[in-house]
């Protein structure tokens, strides 16, 4: 009993200063251009922007693109067609130049920067092919991400997304205000998951299907989402989905362990050989 008032009484200290800081930190935040204002706004609004690599128009993006067909072209086969639940096979790429250059494009600083409203990290780049699946399970369910108390997380479709190669999908917040009732029904169920996720059955009998977003779009579509604080998923698929996804939160975040994916072992990691340009895995 004690020592859960003590965790409560610190996490009720840690949150007040975390607001407090960002009160402080909103005068030194970065000027934006009217349209990166633009996507600020509209990630106030729903949680959820979507763009394009051309409308964003990073000097980075074209070298970006031609590492990520390179690498999508070096992944090994996965021998996992006779699995119910096909996991997504993801490599780390923060320590290629091409991916980190696009990842600190200083205008999409900016705008993270103004949106999360404090000083950011920029955690790094998975390359991800998500398999067609049948069932819901793992990041296929309804889901919020832990990371921190704002994240930005960058979604980038490598091919087109069509319905059947499963586009990301979330709920926007302007329908599930904070402490309404639909918000705590939502995440009264997340909790009763334990925060593993819920289905689209559970969710449908809060929020009907018609107010669900879904994202396809072509090859160079860009989704900045609040991973934390909008109720999301990646829905099943018939065909492959192969994208990258760039991860952001404050400096330092609530929960650092969750963050190491970005640069450690967890996943086949790709580098620069030392000598030369060739890349290599690492395990």
């Amino acid at each position: 009993m004690f020592n859960a008032i003590k965790h409560k009484i610190a996490t009720l200290s840690s949150d007040f200063k975390y607001y407090v800081d960002r009160w402080k930190h909103s005068r030194n935040l970065p000027a934006l251009e009217g349209s990166d204002r633009n996507i600020l706004n509209t990630l106030k609004k729903d949680g959820v922007c979507v763009t394009t690599l051309a409308d964003l128009g990073f000097n980075s993006s074209s070298e970006m693109l031609k590492a990520a067909y390179h690498q999508l072209s070096q992944m090994e086969n996965p021998t996992n067609e006779h699995l119910n639940e096909r996991l997504p096979q993801i490599y780390t790429v923060t320590g290629l130049p091409e991916f980190y250059a696009w990842g600190v494009e200083k205008r999409l600083l900016n705008i993270i920067e103004n949106y999360i409203g404090l000083p950011i990290a920029f955690h790094g780049v998975h390359l991800r092919k998500d398999f067609k699946n049948a069932n819901q399970f793992g990041t296929l369910l309804w889901h919020s991400d832990a990371e921190d108390r704002r994240i930005i997380k960058i979604i980038m479709y490598l091919h087109d997304v069509e319905e059947k190669t499963g586009p990301f999908q979330y709920l926007p917040r302007s329908l599930t205000p904070f402490f309404s009732w639909d918000y705590f029904r939502l995440y009264y169920k997340l909790w009763k998951s334990s925060y593993m996720g819920i289905d689209d059955e559970e969710v449908k009998s809060v929020i009907p299907k018609s107010a669900w977003k879904s994202c396809p779009g072509p090859a160079g579509t860009v989704i900045l989402v609040d991973t934390k604080n909008t109720l999301h998923h990646g829905t099943v698929r018939t065909e492959d989905r192969s994208t990258l996804f760039l991860c952001y939160t404050t400096n330092p975040p609530e929960r650092p362990d969750l963050c190491t994916q970005y640069w450690d072992d967890t996943y086949h990691r790709v580098e620069l050989c030392s000598a030369s340009d060739a890349v290599k895995v690492s395990t």
